[in-house]
């Protein structure tokens, strides 16, 4: 087997399918997500709601993951995890984070920066109780998160003790290590593809309670 992988030079696509140009834009990059949103939503993409989040430690060591959209609104943006994730403890070091959305076959990512903050107890309760049984009971099993666990037949053995524990209740109980965050919005990059490599890039920067635009070079 090589060691090395092929020349990747040639490996590229022209994106033709749209532009973006100041004038099509909303003033507010909340409307203007939510209206590439639900294009995204109304094409056939597997899991448009999936957005990569970016956290870092005290020290400045950068993780990221995929992990789902659960809620967008004025107030931010919503994701769901167990607080002792890596994500978890980078959030209670350093409350800093980066949403990055890619839809390849539109050709558009959206980049979304903020502080950090916990979803209330009720929200998160109100979520959790939404989630299938087995993803209730996953809750519980996968803690502490990313933790090192022997082999899989130990984590299919832990699930069905929590699933026998739990037999009997109507409602399983929100985990208290279990919740969720919300992104503060301050930043936001909208990228269109363009032929040549001369894409669009348009940046909403917050400053003094308004939405200041810059295009910049791609």
């Amino acid at each position: 087997m090589s060691d090395t992988i092929k020349d990747l030079s040639e490996l590229r696509l022209s994106y033709q399918k749209d532009q973006l140009l100041e004038s099509q834009l909303h003033r507010d990059p909340h409307e203007q997500f939510l209206l590439w949103f639900n294009q995204a939503l109304a094409s056939p993409l597997h899991e448009p709601y999936t957005m990569y989040l970016a956290t870092a430690d005290a020290t400045g060591r950068p993780h990221v993951r995929t992990v789902l959209l659960r809620g967008a609104s004025q107030a931010g943006y919503d994701f769901y995890t167990n607080y002792d994730s890596q994500k978890g403890l980078d959030l209670a070091e350093n409350p800093q984070a980066e949403l990055l959305f890619y839809w390849p076959e539109l050709e558009r990512q959206v980049r979304i920066h903020g502080a950090v903050e916990k979803i209330s107890e009720a929200e998160a309760s109100d979520y959790y109780h939404k989630r299938p049984r087995d993803s209730q009971l996953a809750a519980y099993v996968s803690t502490p998160q990313s933790g090192v666990i022997a082999d899989r037949s130990s984590l299919e053995q832990r699930f069905a003790q929590i699933s026998a524990q739990f037999a009997q209740d109507e409602a399983i109980p929100k985990p208290e290590f279990w919740g969720g965050y919300r992104v503060l919005a301050d930043r936001y990059e909208f990228w269109q593809g363009r032929p040549n490599r001369m894409h669009d890039r348009i940046h909403y920067l917050q400053q003094d309670g308004q939405w200041i635009l810059q295009r910049l070079m791609p």
